[in-house]
């Protein structure tokens, strides 16, 4: 099986209160190859701090309208350890979607790379905002 990098992605919400904008979004990568859900549950912790997680199917309706359009294999890859975890760090009275995800677009190269015989020594996804001052630091000496 060729796989892409997989990542994870941890979308805190404060109040519990989901927005429309995420689902179709996550919808518009999948449909056009760019990703590929492997897992997507949601964690929501109580003001008192009780923790509960819930698969997309097991959600109140309003809440999952947004994700209608995502298509994907749930695998149940997040075990309760990781569930745990994530609840940990999630503030009182908000809850999170955590997303578990190939990324398709890179399962190509990552093919060619093994059958060259090479191997990734080293991966990290930088931050958008250190990405972007340096981009802008680098532009002012420039200028």
């Amino acid at each position: 099986m060729d796989l892409g990098p997989v990542d994870y992605i941890v979308v805190e919400f404060p109040g519990s209160k989901f927005r429309g904008e995420i689902g179709p979004a996550l919808a518009a990568l999948v449909n056009s190859g760019t990703i590929r859900i492997l897992d997507l549950t949601f964690v929501r912790k109580t003001a008192d701090g009780e923790t509960t997680h819930l698969e997309l199917d097991a959600l109140d309706p309003a809440d999952v309208a947004a994700f209608d359009d995502v298509d994907g294999t749930i695998a149940g890859l997040l075990n309760q350890e990781d569930i745990d975890l994530i609840a940990a760090d999630l503030p009182a009275d908000s809850s999170a979607a955590v997303i578990v995800f190939e990324n398709t677009w890179a399962a190509r190269i990552a093919t060619a790379i093994g059958r060259a015989g090479g191997r990734v020594a080293a991966f990290e996804r930088i931050p958008a905002e250190t990405a972007e001052a340096a981009l802008m630091a680098v532009a002012a000496q420039g200028a």
